[in-house]
């Protein structure tokens, strides 16, 4: 009996594996792949360890200027589906991934060991099916999760206006779009100000569950003319009360957002030139967000003594302009003005759900542009000059100015702003006000002390293709 369990068991074992065999025989002609990503060397001699740091102020991510940002990859495979009736039908059918990698605390490639590669971040941020003018249609849609964004201020890897980048599902109609996203479902750490997870003790044990999120988006593209368009926004959000069979009480809350972005096609001596000035109001639980982040419903503040958001609000105003003057000269700047409370009275600081103490409201503002100087195909000549000042609650302003000159190569021997790859060969020196210095308003004042000046130096590349 016992032998012919071990029969049994080995005929078990091989079909398995023949299965297995059939499941890993790739076959497929379907594909692309697509990469984006800045690494290099980073030297900040001011910092006794000499670790390249960002000279930025805190709470305000790449908001003047990302030359000095950290070492980050991606990877994007994605396979591409043919339809049956390949004759009479259109549909474009994609499923894409994003593999993201990032250093937590420090470098996350070369001569790593498995000591400091604990520090490496890897996350899953896009993975979703679309499928586009369906069956010859003007209607197309998608479900999973993917990096839901577009126009942004590329010298500050600043994402603006329409960041919805989530996990969720949504339908188009020729410029009509209509989405539902639900980003509970990737935060759920107690660094978030609104929470989205809670012990469930409905089986008499604590299990973690969430507090999901709803966000209802409506996008309408409009063409005027041949040279202008104009995006409208709106936004509805909800999380819904935890009140039973949970060891903390959480009423329900809501917000909304309501926005406007204006895209100007400019004519220049060479083609490529824009302007783009965009406003976005948004209230409630969907007044976010913070440090370089955009998305709504990344909730700014602190709640009022309900645990509610009412009366939270964010404002913004985003000016963006690209000058492409001639075969020698881009010239590239920005201005970026942010106001936000949270749902407390206070406007210095209140408690957060979690007892700490966090601020209430705070003022953002970045000033900046980059100017191109065309040298040749393959050398081109970046600079950048940036003013950031950021307050929170009754606090003294916080003051940057920082200036970068980098000269770069572009080995595609293209004439343009976006030509990449680069190789860049970075100098920088930031600037700061007493306020700045005096409580460590930097990445680089936090590992360098108090200090007027910042530096940094670094050799880079940064590259994309999709």
């Amino acid at each position: 009996m016992e032998h012919k369990n071990i029969v049994r068991c080995l005929v078990v074992l091989l079909a398995a594996t023949g299965c297995l065999h059939a499941q890993i025989t790739i076959t497929n002609k379907n594909f692309s792949f697509g990469t984006t990503g800045r690494i290099g060397f980073a030297y900040s001699p001011q910092i006794e360890g000499h670790t390249g740091r960002q000279l930025n102020l805190l709470g305000q991510g790449s908001l003047g200027g990302r030359m000095d940002q950290g070492d980050y990859m991606d990877l994007l495979p994605a396979f591409h589906f043919t339809p049956v009736n390949t004759n009479k039908d259109s549909t474009v059918i994609d499923f894409q991934v994003r593999l993201a990698f990032y250093s937590g605390n420090s470098t996350f490639l070369g001569n790593v060991t498995s000591n400091n590669i604990n520090g490496l971040v890897v996350s899953l941020p896009e993975a979703f099916v679309e499928a586009r003018n369906i069956n010859g249609s003007d209607w197309s849609a998608w479900a999973g999760a993917r990096y839901m964004r577009y126009d942004d201020i590329h010298i500050a890897d600043y994402f603006y206006f329409d960041d919805h980048s989530a996990q969720g599902f949504g339908l188009q109609y020729k410029n009509t779009k209509l989405s539902m996203y639900f980003p509970a479902i990737i935060d759920t750490t107690s660094t978030s100000t609104t929470p989205y997870s809670y012990s469930n003790i409905i089986t008499g044990n604590e299990n973690l569950t969430y507090r999901q999120r709803e966000v209802l988006v409506l996008e309408q593209k409009l063409q005027i003319g041949t040279k202008n368009n104009v995006k409208l926004l709106a936004e509805y959000h909800n999380v819904p009360e935890i009140s039973e069979n949970s060891t903390v009480d959480y009423p329900s809350d809501w917000g909304w957002v309501a926005g406007a972005k204006l895209n100007t096609s400019l004519q220049t001596q060479k083609k490529g030139s824009f302007n783009q000035f965009a406003m976005r109001y948004g209230a409630g639980i969907a007044n976010g967000g913070d440090n370089g982040n955009t998305q709504t419903w990344r909730t700014y503040g602190a709640p009022d003594s309900n645990g509610v958001y009412k009366g939270a609000f964010s404002f913004t105003i985003v000016e963006h302009l690209l000058l492409n003057l001639s075969d020698r000269w881009s010239i590239n700047p920005y201005a970026v003005y942010i106001h936000s409370k949270g749902g407390s009275n206070s406007n210095h600081q209140a408690s957060s759900f979690y007892n700490t103490s966090i601020y209430n409201r705070k003022t953002d503002i970045a000033l900046g542009s980059r100017f191109i100087y065309y040298a040749s195909n393959t050398i081109h000549l970046l600079s950048e000059l940036h003013f950031t000042q950021r307050k929170d609650g009754y606090n003294p302003n916080a003051q940057m100015v920082k200036f970068t000159l980098a000269p770069t190569i572009a080995p595609t021997a293209e004439r343009s702003p976006w030509a990449r790859p680069h190789i860049r060969f970075i100098a920088s020196v930031a600037w700061y006000n007493d306020f700045a210095k005096n409580n460590f308003y930097s990445p680089f004042l936090v590992q360098a002390g108090k200090k007027q000046l910042g530096t940094y130096f670094g050799v880079r590349s940064e590259w994309w293709i999709f």
